[in-house]
């Protein structure tokens, strides 16, 4: 398994964030609330957990999952998901 840093998830959360649900680039930064400040529903975080398990092979648990409301959230559970 790569060992990604948060530099690399975020790119690659970044990328899907820009070609999959077409957000502006100049909107994403860590601290972008996903549902306020990006305008995603509940089936576009799903689809983003989705392409990150895809990205580390590595699933978040429901619990972890529900306590993600920004893109550095997303960063730093996928962080620590394939650091454990």
């Amino acid at each position: 398994m790569a060992n990604y840093t948060k530099e690399d998830i975020f790119k690659e959360l970044k990328d899907i964030l820009i070609e999959e649900l077409e957000i502006n680039e100049a909107d994403i930064n860590m601290d972008a609330n996903l549902f306020s400040d990006l305008d995603l529903d509940s089936i576009d975080a799903v689809d983003i957990a989705v392409r990150m398990q895809k990205f580390t092979d590595k699933k978040l648990s429901p619990e972890e999952f529900k306590k993600i409301k920004t893109v550095g959230d997303v960063v730093e559970a996928t962080y620590g998901l394939i650091h454990k």
